[in-house]
Formats: C-alpha cells, sequence, structure tokens
C-alpha cells in the first residue's frame, strides 16, 4: 500500500510505502507521480539505498530532484511510514 506524502507545486503526488524489512534493512519505497499530456512522469525509489526501481518519462534533471527531495526528506519518510502514513485528519 502507498501513503500520500505531499503534492508539490507542479502537481507531483508523492507516495511512500510502509516499512519493507528485507535482510535485516528498514526498507521504503517512495513513488513520484505527475500527468502530463501523453501519460504519466512516475520514478520510484527505494530507501536507504537512493536507488531507482521505476522510471518512465523523468528526465535527468527531474531525477535528480528527486534524489534532492529524498535527501531532505528521508527521515521524515520512514517516521511516517512505520506509523501507517501522515494522518492530517486527526488535526483539523
Amino acid at each position: 500500500m502507498l501513503y500520500p506524502y505531499m503534492t508539490l507545486g507542479d502537481g507531483t503526488e508523492i507516495l511512500h510505502s510502509q516499512i519493507i524489512e528485507e535482510d535485516e534493512i528498514e526498507k521504503v519505497e517512495v513513488h513520484f507521480e505527475r500527468a502530463f499530456e501523453n501519460g504519466f512522469v512516475s520514478a520510484r525509489f527505494v530507501l536507504p539505498q537512493y536507488e531507482v526501481i521505476v522510471r518512465d518519462n523523468v528526465s535527468e534533471e527531474e531525477l535528480e530532484f528527486f534524489k534532492e527531495f529524498l535527501e531532505h526528506n528521508a527521515h521524515l519518510i520512514y517516521e511516517f511510514a512505520k506509523t501507517g502514513g501522515i494522518n492530517i485528519a486527526k488535526y483539523l
């Protein structure tokens, strides 16, 4: 299951998985997706390696932006992945 994390100003949706334990390492998949006239721009990374496992219609510039975004947000994404995503509704 993917949980919403953030929507960027250009409409890019960022979602993350729950914690995935593999070889005693806690991993999280983070998915970036944005619609455009011919389909979708999408990329999926695995943390903590920052490995790209899906890449469709993503420029090198966008890919670098997504990696940098993850470097600044990985600690938060891990925390939300442990608790089942951001639960903003309880604060409203």
